[in-house]
């Protein structure tokens, strides 16, 4: 099922208990800090100074700021102001309309290892304040360095033909991310027909600017070559302008799906030194897997690699489809298919990519329509058991020469056999439970490390009135494990999140969020099934909402930023719900709109195969998320959170430390009247060790940006918003006690 969808802060106010007798030390101590500022830059200050502005603000970089939030609150206020955020020596400075959380997820980190906090820009109430407003605003350390003197090079000649603008980030490996830390190069040409200038900036996910700079344009075909370094992991936006004497200003043009205005390029989180590789006891525990990059025709490659290399391992993807469907191997006569020669693709032979091997359709020549098809069974069941087997022959061979660690081979039987969807099932409950009974019986056969798995539809709670409605036929006995897709709303897209329907007044409608089919799910295999049956999510995805269409205009900033958000909720959900392993659906654009994680820079409706990419922001969260939880076991959904908080736990293998994904949802704002939000907050404090004791620890953003928290009798505050951040802490002892199991779920 591929579709897309259909529709779709609280101020915190300082209670007035303590405030006067908590004046005097505020006053001093903003005297103080005052002091030591201005010392520290050779000035002076005085106390008579003081008055000039209100008693608790202070004076940072010649601006009167008063303290609104410490870190992980909310800075609130009215209107439009600017907000300083870290400490009175590293900070940054941004504006914002209403309020703003307060935390490295909105401003990036300014003073690594520091205890930062907010303030607001204090009202100009005096001669000396107004002056100092009226003051440029201070630089401040941006997590991104491009060189100006680069800027300064001359510019080399480009081709003649092309657009007038146009941004690129050359020289990785295809996949146009890169490494964190590394240098890269931003390339920018102009086809300019008179001197002008180029304006450029750099956006993140969140639309804040993290460099910028301009330079001379002359007439003629020119590129511009800019050497950057970034500090911090995530996606990044390119836009430029061209401005020449009595012309129109040029941006830079759609390619392909990708919006006019912008290109874009990621750059990868390394979190080695907060989450050490685990050791894997077999390589089935990875828990991801993609696809996108299968259809590719030969001689056709993707991303300087095979199609899966370099795109995979950067993403952290592991789990790939591999074609054994009969009306594939054998179109047009049976006994065609040999198991004893090498018909394993090239990209799996270095053994680092898994095996999840489809057995869906069956050829015209072996059903009664006379064409391939879904939704019938075969017309003789001993020829369908005959090639079964040899797949199970073939299968075992390959597992114990190619992938000696790993424990299994997975099968998955049937494709989105869903009455609604595409390869609807047509036939008989009884055909379907017979063609299942066969498979399991001849793979089983012939491969004694067999796992067979479906029922596999797109909608996730059909997978579980399909399982229910066939039980009585014995489906369960033709089952290891459960195959399934993760779709869970008319329209799995930006307006249509997981969460939409939790606590919905109407239970039938409360039901349709994603934790609730999960947990449905898992009760019904708990109940048919063996104890430990694997549960594999085999595709997911976010589109763009229903009626969108590729164009100049789609997406904004907003959805992609939205799109990112959600991509990382779904699978977070599945595995945090039992989900063993969750596949990402789609690489990069296809012609069902908006569900790639990376644009298609060749065809403009998408498609398939794509030889050109750029990641969006749901590319670098999946990145930074398979880093995260890859490698380790669901502890489940913590207990008790309060209405539109999702947290779910993850213990890293062999007894590892813990990772806490954790987000808020709150559907009067996602989608609101002017998108969808990036700033609503509440605050939640999440426990991580015992009661009595304190320390720090360390929150990711949804890029994978690391930041220390203190937290203290167990708990650490934090400010959630619609995007996700991962608390790492150690006691995995409490954390057991404060989680839901998912029921039936056996940790490996």
């Amino acid at each position: 099922m591929k579709n897309s969808s259909a529709e779709r802060l609280t101020a915190m106010t300082a209670p007035r208990t303590g405030r006067v007798l908590a004046q005097y030390s505020r006053v001093a101590l903003a005297f103080a800090i005052t002091l030591c500022i201005c010392a520290c830059r050779g000035e002076s200050a005085s106390a008579q100074d003081a008055p000039a502005v209100a008693a608790d603000t202070v004076k940072i970089d010649g601006s009167s700021w008063t303290p609104c939030a410490a870190e992980y609150e909310r800075c609130s206020f009215d209107g439009t102001k600017r907000v300083l955020y870290g400490t009175p020596d590293k900070h940054v400075v941004k504006t914002f309309t209403g309020g703003t959380g307060c935390d490295n997820g909105v401003f990036d980190d300014p003073a690594p290892g520091s205890l930062k906090r907010c303030w607001v820009e204090a009202a100009a109430n005096s001669a000396v304040a107004r002056l100092a407003a009226e003051a440029p605003p201070p630089s401040s350390p941006l997590p991104m360095q491009c060189s100006a003197a680069a800027e300064m090079k001359a510019a080399v000649d480009a081709p003649a033909s092309g657009d007038v603008v146009e941004a690129d980030t050359p020289g990785s490996d295809g996949t146009r991310m890169f490494p964190l830390h590394k240098p890269f190069e931003l390339a920018l040409t102009t086809r300019a027909k008179s001197a002008g200038t180029l304006t450029w900036r750099i956006q993140d996910a969140w639309n804040t600017v993290k460099a910028s700079g301009h330079f001379a344009v002359t007439p003629g075909a020119h590129t511009s070559t800019i050497k950057c370094t970034s500090q911090a992991a995530g996606y990044f936006s390119i836009a430029a302008q061209l401005d020449a004497a009595n012309a129109t200003p040029v941006v830079l043009p759609s390619r392909g799906t990708r919006p006019a205005g912008i290109a874009t390029f990621g750059v990868l989180p390394d979190l080695a030194a907060i989450l050490p590789a685990v050791t894997y006891k077999y390589p089935d525990l990875h828990r991801f897997g993609g696809q996108g990059a299968a259809y590719l025709l030969p001689g056709q490659s993707c991303c300087s690699g095979d199609g899966y290399r370099p795109l995979y391992p950067d993403l952290g993807l592991t789990w790939v489809n591999d074609n054994r469907n009969w009306y594939m191997t054998e179109p047009k006569a049976p006994n065609t298919f040999n198991p004893a020669a090498d018909n394993l693709a090239p990209f799996f032979k270095a053994g680092d990519l898994l095996r999840l091997i489809q057995l869906d359709g069956i050829p015209g020549w072996a059903n009664r329509t006379g064409q391939d098809t879904h939704s019938y069974g075969p017309s003789s069941l001993a020829d369908y058991s005959a090639y079964m087997k040899r797949v199970g022959e073939e299968s075992n061979r390959v597992r114990s020469s190619v992938f000696p660690q790993q424990s299994n081979n997975y099968y998955q039987v049937s494709w989105e056999p869903d009455y609604e969807g595409g390869l609807p099932w047509r036939d008989t409950d009884a055909n379907l439970v017979a063609m299942y009974k066969a498979t399991y019986e001849a793979i089983h056969a012939t491969d004694p490390h067999a796992v067979v798995m479906g029922l596999t539809l797109s909608s996730l709670g059909k997978n579980t009135e399909w399982l229910n409605r066939l039980a009585p036929l014995g489906i369960a006995k033709y089952l290891d494990g459960v195959s399934a897709h993760g779709y869970y709303d008319v329209g799995t897209s930006p307006s249509h999140p997981p969460e939409r329907m939790a606590g919905n007044s109407d239970p039938e409608k409360a039901a349709q969020s994603l934790p609730v089919m999960m947990r449905g799910l898992r009760h019904a295999m708990t109940q048919m099934l063996k104890p430990g049956a694997k549960l594999f999510i085999t595709e997911s995805g976010i589109s763009y909402d229903i009626g969108t269409k590729y164009g100049p205009s789609t997406p904004s900033a907003n959805v992609l930023y939205a799109q990112g958000a959600l991509v990382s909720r779904l699978h977070l959900i599945l595995l945090g719900e039992g989900a063993d392993m969750s596949y990402i659906f789609y690489t990069a654009d296809p012609t069902e709109v908006g569900y790639g994680i990376f644009f298609d820079l060749v065809n403009a409706e998408g498609g398939y195969g794509q030889t050109q990419i750029s990641p969006k922001p749901a590319a670098m969260g999946v990145a930074a998320m398979t880093r995260i939880i890859d490698g380790t076991n669901t502890l489940g959904p913590v207990k008790n959170t309060p209405p539109g908080v999702y947290a779910y736990a993850f213990q890293r293998l062999n007894g590892g430390k813990v990772v806490t994904a954790l987000w808020t949802h709150e559907n009067a704002v996602w989608p609101g009247a002017s998108g969808f939000s990036e700033t609503h907050a509440v605050k939640y404090t999440l426990q991580v060790d015992a009661a009595g004791t304190s320390g720090t620890l360390t929150v990711l953003d949804m890029m994978g940006n690391p930041s220390t928290l203190p937290y203290a009798n167990g708990r650490v505050a934090l400010t959630l918003t619609e995007a996700p951040v991962y608390v790492v802490s150690q006691n995995a002892g409490v954390m057991k006690a404060n989680v839901n199991t998912p029921e039936g779920y056996v940790a490996q």
